[in-house]
């Protein structure tokens, strides 16, 4: 380990270096943007391709996750290759890679090439990730992260929120709901090519003392998996996220079929309000919350994780609120749901920077990796699966009291009522992310004492 001869800040950088930064973070939130485009158009699509192949709710649940199962594996591979490698190199490959795989979706004949082809979109995508978060611990110091991060993650609901307004028109407007697939591949191939040419910053170099002294970790790692997993508030935040994500993807993947159900909205409509509830929503939280989160951080090593607490405790009971409307008040279901999701997105701006302030930057891109697999892996994939199952069960329960009428009567009852899954889970991050603030404090000062050779 090292400690480098004095440097100016990153927070004092000339203005024609902080310019380079800023085009990095701009590249890095269209390149966000287009990823979470990408992975909601099937949820956007979802009554369309149901009808075509003739699915269940479970079997439209595992398309809308089937990516997140090769995304989960293939990111701590692609997350060490990235603490090694060329970052952004790395992330024009997934560029390139995942865009041709969301066109072939479009072309996928059957239910099985869908899927496969939303498997081969999960490898792209994870190279992306711990790659890109990675790089922004390197370009900004732990008090401007949140707002940094809040930029890149900015990417989230307005990929979203685009996919929500526009799919719906695009499909429309093609007669199939293919089109959005193949309009989508463009703009990622265009932002791989920028990929490309962009410099990978220095690891270690945002991380400073009070005097500027930039702090480098040197040192080999050996078995960075054990030795991540030995940081107490790494362990809680990978199952925060865990929790987080199962109620995430189950909100992405079946809020336009609950409004076309059971408020029997049309697909446009329906996909427009959900981009309210879950793009409108998350543009307001980042932008506000970010600010805030930084704040919080320069008064405690906890405050910022704190944000995360109530913002997810409190966001429980709105949607828990939204769903007793059980196919009322669409307004009321829509201003619930959107106050509940709006204060959900304090996770993101909580939870993400608390992983730099534990790890060193040697190891980020693989403890991101880590992260995601357990996101994706353990809640990603099972919130749309699970919902969807319980969906189906109860829907078959309502036809069997009722005795008369079909399935499809049933289909958005019974998806109202699996969905309550997702207040419980808001529940349980809030109290995982609590647990985490109990532990930050020391876990921040050992960080910074490896980085300082102490």
């Amino acid at each position: 380990m090292s400690v480098h001869e004095p440097t100016v800040a990153p927070s004092a950088l000339p203005a024609a270096t902080t310019k380079v930064v800023s085009g990095a973070l701009i590249a890095l939130f269209l390149a966000n943007l287009v990823n979470f485009f990408d992975r909601a158009i099937p949820s956007v699509v979802a009554e369309p391709i149901k009808a075509e192949f003739s699915l269940s709710d479970l079997q439209l649940g595992l398309i809308m996750s089937a990516f997140t199962l090769v995304y989960a594996v293939a990111g701590l591979p692609l997350g060490r290759l990235a603490d090694r490698g060329d970052r952004p190199k790395i992330i024009g490959a997934g560029l390139l890679l995942w865009s041709g795989l969301t066109a072939a979706t479009g072309a996928a004949g059957n239910y099985m090439l869908f899927i496969l082809a939303r498997l081969g979109v999960g490898v792209g995508e994870a190279s992306f990730t711990p790659a890109a978060n990675s790089m922004i611990g390197d370009m900004y110091p732990a008090e401007r992260r949140s707002r940094a991060l809040g930029v890149f993650m900015l990417g989230l609901p307005v990929g979203l929120m685009l996919a929500y307004f526009t799919v719906g028109k695009i499909t429309e407007a093609f007669g199939s709901w293919r089109a959005p697939f193949f309009v989508a591949a463009v703009p990622g191939v265009l932002l791989a090519l920028v990929m490309f040419r962009m410099r990978d910053p220095e690891r270690g170099g945002s991380e400073h003392t009070a005097a500027g002294v930039v702090l480098a970790d040197d040192a080999a790692i050996t078995r960075p998996i054990r030795r991540l997993l030995s940081i107490p508030t790494l362990r809680w935040l990978i199952l925060a996220g865990l929790t987080f994500n199962f109620a995430a993807y189950a909100v992405n993947s079946f809020v336009v079929p609950l409004l076309m159900r059971q408020y029997e909205l049309k697909l446009t409509p329906a996909a427009a309000v959900t981009g309210i509830i879950v793009g409108l929503t998350g543009l307001i939280g980042l932008l506000a919350g970010a600010r805030l989160a930084d704040r919080a951080a320069t008064t405690s090593p906890n405050a910022r994780l704190t944000i995360g607490v109530v913002s997810c405790a409190v966001a429980a009971p709105l949607t828990a609120l939204a769903l007793m409307q059980n196919g009322g008040s669409v307004v009321a279901f829509t201003a619930l749901f959107a106050a509940g999701w709006l204060l959900a997105y304090g996770f993101y701006i909580s939870v993400y920077p608390a992983i730099h302030d534990v790890v060193v930057p040697r190891l980020r891109a693989t403890a991101t990796a880590l992260f995601f697999a357990a996101m994706y892996l353990l809640g990603g994939f099972s919130g749309p699966v699970v919902v969807g199952a319980i969906s189906d069960w109860f829907a078959q329960r309502a036809l069997d009291a009722a005795g008369t009428g079909t399935l499809a009567q049933y289909s958005g009852q019974g998806l109202n009522s699996a969905m309550y899954l997702i207040p419980l889970m808001l529940v349980l991050t809030a109290v995982f992310i609590y647990l985490a603030t109990r532990t930050i404090a020391a876990d921040s000062t050992r960080m910074r004492r490896s980085l300082e050779g102490r």
